[in-house]
């Protein structure tokens, strides 16, 4: 099954120290026996501990070479401090390098697709300056993108992205091939029931929290992705307060059971 971590799965294990970008990618492999790599840029040096430094190249290089050595491939990275609105013309500028800065981080390690927020929690409510900058943005890196052959997209993750019609709009706006929608399953902040089959038609990549695997909607939020021609990796972003390696094996069982169940339904009793 096309299943992947998301690297802030394991944070709280990061913060106590046991765990960095390498080990993550061994644990991937050889604990969970998956060749997917679902990167979060707050693993990496130097933006773990400040999120809008950027890594050193040497750094991006050994990862590079340790996803090569496992024979991984990298489906997605998620990208803090690089988010497009701020309201800080200036900081808006230092944002927007950063995520041109990770499209070319994100082709060194070969990845498949890039996430670069709309704004941070301040973005909500929206404007129209907001969206109207977004939209001319998101145009500059999806063509960016498409000259090396990915896809970029924000997630709704924080803001004005947990509104399903601001990404509709937004999505609309750009209107480019290489511009997509990560989507977290379920997290609206608004229209939460129809959010996930608004922006369906946009998603090039999932992720799955705890508390959406463990929902009894979680088969319908899959089966309205593959209802609208949705092929792509399911991520688990779970980063469960304790226990996080055993927690981590009950959501990726409890996603292939759902995966399965969707795929070939169970007969009724």
């Amino acid at each position: 099954m096309k299943i992947s971590i998301g690297g802030y799965s394991f944070n709280n294990t990061m913060n106590e120290g046991k765990m960095d970008t390498f080990g993550y990618l061994e644990s991937s492999k050889y604990r969970y026996g998956l060749d997917t790599v679902d990167l979060w840029n707050g693993t990496f040096d130097k933006a773990r501990q400040d999120i809008f430094t950027l890594p050193d190249d040497s750094y991006i290089r050994k990862v590079r070479e340790a996803i090569d050595e496992k024979g991984m491939k990298v489906i997605n990275i998620a990208v803090d401090g690089a988010h497009l609105w701020d309201a800080d013309p200036e900081k808006r500028k230092m944002l927007f390098g950063n995520a041109e800065a990770y499209l070319k981080i994100a082709s060194t390690l070969g990845a498949a697709t890039v996430r670069i927020d709309t704004g941070d929690k301040s973005s909500d409510p929206s404007t129209e300056e907001q969206l109207d900058y977004n939209i001319r943005q998101f145009q500059v890196l999806s063509q960016q993108a498409a000259d090396i052959g990915m896809i970029v997209g924000p997630e709704n993750h924080m803001g004005s992205s947990k509104d399903p019609n601001y990404l509709k709009q937004l999505a609309e706006g750009v209107n480019h091939p290489s511009f997509g929608i990560l989507l977290h399953m379920g997290r609206w902040a608004v229209d939460e029931e129809i959010g996930d089959a608004l922006v369906a038609p946009w998603v090039y990549h999932t992720h799955f929290d705890g508390r959406t695997v463990a929902s009894d909607k979680a088969e319908t939020l899959v089966r309205t992705l593959l209802d609208a021609g949705y092929n792509g990796y399911w991520g688990i972003e779970y980063n469960s307060p304790v226990n996080q390696y055993m927690e981590m094996e009950w959501a990726i069982a409890s996603v292939k059971r759902i995966l399965a169940s969707v795929r070939e339904p169970q007969p009724q009793a």
